[in-house]
């Protein structure tokens, strides 16, 4: 499965930007086009099976961590 990396605007649909079959690339793409950003644009790196599935994880919404001991 490859790499997906996306551009995420408030409000938005999100962007592909690029596909990569290993992180390592993925990830350095994302490094290199997040110092560019405005504050409220994230770059963000998603495996998945394919683009739709990849932008079907960056707009599910995740459950909270479960609380520690440390609350």
């Amino acid at each position: 499965m490859p790499y997906y990396v996306f551009r995420v605007q408030p409000f938005a649909m999100p962007e592909r930007v690029a596909e990569y079959p290993v992180f390592s690339e993925a990830s350095a793409m994302a490094k290199s086009l997040r110092p560019d950003q405005a504050t409220n644009v994230r770059i963000r790196v998603v495996f998945a099976e394919n683009p739709e599935a990849a932008e079907d994880l960056l707009l599910t919404p995740r459950d909270r961590a479960p609380a520690g001991d440390d609350e």
